[in-house]
């Protein structure tokens, strides 16, 4: 599910806090909660009721499955929900996992499995590509408490903390996929938090490009949340990306940072060519904020806390986080809907708003074809609504003091019902467009040769909401999930964006539909949108306004805007704010580093300290540096940390300084160098570091500082952190690591054989670590863990062959060991794992 606010799901709210057994109650909510229990057993931890009266019959009212069905439903909903997990595809051991997890604990757990089934122990996920996706019939509580199963979990939890793999719910899989993302794409996750989607599409578009070249597009990875985006940056740290920036906005208010628009000019008194001019997406991923009872099985908390009225608060934020989502399309591109909601009231009565709204310009996209092993069940075209206790089968059956709560939209004919009966061609929008006759126009006749008295029995829509995705935790021991897939066809009419804006306004204020047609309500109290500090400077009229005309105006190839079409944005701006009867104060362009809280972005153009850096690693100049890193501090002797930035987010940082710091920003890029603060870090020419995030890609550029090791001197590194320059098996390496200059340096793993002094070769396989060349001695500037998980893998891979065996002196062990406390005295600091002030300060 996406990021936001009041979401009723069971999830850690920072990611420093231990996540809890959800299956168990705490002790102090079983004797807070048993009041009238006199015995002393409030000390035992008793598990969630897993029934729910109103949850059962809301569900067999709707249909969602067959009544033959029910039963198998309705347990499986019951048991915890088995673990998944996914290999990271552009992962530097991709290979290697998988062929543990294949030969290794496939028969392992098999073995060990007590059940019925011992095939279901483990298993790749037959609908996920490259068998790069697996489930395993163990739930959390069973992978840590069972004996048998410890070594299996402490593999997950080290990979899973490198990155070599995410834990992830295995129907929060499908979504991305649907996507059909390309390196090249501009990609968009508008709820983003807590990351494991975006991780995914990360891998997507780096899948393909190999260890040497980056990807022409990028990921911008939003949500509302800061302390959500600090869990979603910690989150995709783990994949070291400099094609990654995470922002923190409204979904629905996300800015499109339309140069054309604003005109904003340079400081050299001309404006600054870029090269794009509005910030559209070739993919959006609209994971809305929902009521989560598809995640019962995770959170079963949720059985008690449950209502129907959960989907009916949300329906209209879904609405417009997804509107705002097509704004931001591409025509030609694809977005997907989806959410962990079993609730058709959050699925297909949103998905037939959009349609309903977008007209020709949206298709609802036929997936049937792809990914034909997914077991999934077509979206409903009929279902009711149930506001307080009380089912309605149509918007005239609701009452005149509950139509501010119960939305025309929520129901199978929506607003395409008040078109047609109302108005018929509803001020054009149900009438054909310039590109030819209207989905919509089809379903408003249809809509017209029904009498309105049978409508009101039973409606049913008339889009094809059969092609939506239904996911329900029976048909493949999972959770719950929806999903629907669209393909933009053209640019939006301009009549229907601005009445569509009009709609979202009295949705959010709770006004009735019918007001749309004479004005806007500036008036609300905003309770569907958290509050942000970032939108101080804007009124809400200004904010939804201003989102109006980027779409409406764009022409034929969907990414310029024309002079006069311009003028009349501002015209009707003007228009709409004395309709509203609020004086329009003048626009404010955010400046840089006025977001409250919110470090700045900022171009790092040292050069002394560009050229220091090129100079002392020896950085070709086929890598280029000048202009694209990036740091978060304005003064350049207090700069700790520099990011690298790939050539597609630099062009849109140009865009939004453009204008105005548009974008709010959390983090961005790769961190390539750290400052090293250390007392050696001080003797050293150069100040800076290579990071360990930074070091697979800047590797094949770097000249200098460079070793070859041998694989049992490598392995020593790894095992003891730290080793005397006379202590190497290998004496001539000692020498040379000796006669490097003193400061951050690269060991190389070499081959069985090869000699330090050989050329370096680099390939997508090569193993490589950051180090310190101190006075006497090379120390590992690695995580602990990180050396952990390297050590395993290699000794993984080469088995019990010689390449790692000790067969030298039996003191070797013992003078390393010797060697550790005086050797880290000086880069104590970096081989920390996590730094959680670092982490706070939002990178």
């Amino acid at each position: 599910m996406g990021g936001g606010r009041g979401r009723s799901r069971t999830q850690r709210k920072h990611f420093k806090q231990n996540r809890e057994n959800v299956w168990k109650r705490s002790k102090s909510d079983s004797q807070n909660g048993d009041t009238n229990n006199n015995n002393n057993d409030g000390d035992a931890w008793q598990p969630f009721a897993t029934q729910n009266a109103a949850f059962e019959e809301y569900y067999k009212e709707q249909g969602i499955v067959e009544e033959h069905e029910w039963d198998a439903f309705i347990e499986c909903l019951r048991k915890p929900l088995p673990s998944a997990f996914r290999i990271n595809s552009s992962g530097q051991f991709c290979d290697d996992i998988r062929s543990q997890l294949e030969n290794e604990f496939v028969k392992s757990l098999q073995a060990e499995f007590i059940g019925e089934d011992e095939a279901d122990a483990i298993r790749p996920l037959p609908w996920y590509p490259d068998n790069l996706a697996w489930h395993s019939n163990f739930s959390r509580n069973q992978l840590r408490k069972n004996q048998t199963l410890e070594r299996f979990h402490e593999f997950l939890k080290q990979a899973n903390e490198i990155g070599n793999i995410t834990r992830q719910e295995a129907v929060s899989m499908v979504p991305p996929l649907f996507l059909d993302v390309h390196p090249d794409h501009f990609v968009l996750d508008m709820c983003a938090a807590p990351g494991s989607k975006t991780f995914q599409l990360l891998e997507i578009i780096h899948q393909y490009n190999g260890a040497k070249t980056l990807p022409d597009g990028l990921v911008v990875a939003n949500d509302v949340d800061v302390q959500r985006s600090n869990l979603l940056i910690h989150q995709t740290k783990r994949m070291c990306t400099s094609n990654l920036i995470v922002t923190n906005h409204e979904a629905q208010n996300f800015p499109g940072c339309n140069l054309k628009k604003h005109r904003v000019r340079a400081d050299d008194g001309g404006t600054k060519v870029t090269n794009i001019d509005q910030l559209l997406f070739d993919r959006v991923l609209c994971d809305v904020p929902c009521s989560g009872d598809g995640t019962l099985r995770k959170a079963p908390d949720m059985w008690r806390k449950w209502s129907s009225g959960l989907g009916n608060g949300v329906h209209a934020l879904q609405v417009q986080i997804s509107m705002r989502g097509v704004a931001l399309l591409k025509v030609g591109g694809r977005m997907v809907y989806s959410t962990c909601s079993m609730n058709p009231i959050e699925d297909e009565a949103v998905v037939a708003e959009i349609l309903h709204r977008c007209g020709d310009s949206l298709e609802l996209v036929d997936v049937s074809n792809e990914l034909p092993q997914l077991v999934r069940r077509p979206g409903l075209r009929k279902w009711k609504v149930r506001d307080k206790g009380i089912w309605l089968n149509s918007y005239e059956d609701v009452p005149k003091h509950r139509k501010s709560g119960v939305l025309r939209s929520m129901f199978p004919s929506g607003n395409s019902a008040e078109s047609s009966l109302d108005n018929g061609q509803a001020n054009g929008l149900g009438g054909s467009s310039e590109n030819g006759s209207n989905d919509d126009s089809a379903c408003i006749s249809e809509l017209h040769a029904v009498p309105s008295s049978k409508v009101m029995k039973e409606e049913v829509s008339c889009f094809p909401l059969e092609r939506c995705i239904r996911l329900v935790p029976h048909d493949q021991n999972s959770g719950a999930f929806f999903v629907a897939v669209f393909h933009k066809r053209s640019p939006f009419p301009v009549t229907l964006e601005k009445i569509d804006s009009h709609e979202d306004l009295c949705h959010t204020k709770g006004e009735t539909v019918e007001a749309i047609s004479s004005e806007v309500v500036a008036s609300g109290n905003g309770d569907l949108k958290p509050a942000e500090a970032a939108l101080e400077e804007t009124t809400p009229l200004e904010s939804a306004v201003e989102n109006v005309p980027e779409e409406a105006a764009l022409i034929d190839d969907g990414h310029q805007i024309s002079e006069l079409e311009s003028q009349m944005d501002t015209e009707e701006l003007g228009n709409e704010i004395a309709h509203s009867g609020k004086a329009g104060p003048k626009r404010k362009l955010q400046i840089q580093g006025r977001w409250k809280g919110v470090d700045p972005v900022i171009l790092f153009k040292d050069e002394a300290i560009i050229d220091r850096i090129k100079t002392f690693y020896g950085i070709k100049d086929s890598f280029n540096l000048h202009g694209q890193l990036v740091v978060r501090n304005a003064d350049n002797s207090h700069v700790k940390r520099i990011y690298y930035i790939s050539k597609s987010v630099k062009d849109v940082l140009e865009l939004n300084f453009q204008v105005g710091q548009q974008l709010k920003i959390a983090a961005v890029g790769l961190k390539m160098f750290e400052r090293q603060t250390s007392r050696e870090g001080n003797a050293s020419p150069c100040l800076f570091r290579i990071s360990s995030e930074g070091l697979p890609l800047l590797l094949p550029h770097i000249t200098k500082q460079v070793l070859h090791a041998s694989p049992l001197d490598f392995k020593h590194l790894l095992q003891y952190k730290s080793v005397k320059f006379g202590d190497f098996v290998d004496a001539e390496f000692g020498k040379m690591a000796s006669q490097l200059v003193m400061g951050c340096c690269v060991v190389v793993l070499g081959e069985a054989g090869q000699a330090p002094s050989d050329p370096i070769q680099v390939n997508p396989s090569t193993i490589a670590i950051g180090c310190w060349k101190g006075r006497s001695n090379i120390a590992v500037m690695v995580s602990a863990i990180d050396c952990q998980e390297l050590l395993d893998r290699l000794m993984n891979r080469w088995g019990e062959d010689a390449p790692l065996q000790e067969k030298t002196k039996t003191e070797d062990s013992s003078m390393l060991e010797n060697t550790e406390t005086e050797s880290l005295q000086g880069v104590e600091e970096v081989v920390e794992v996590i730094n959680d002030a670092e982490l706070e300060e939002v990178l």
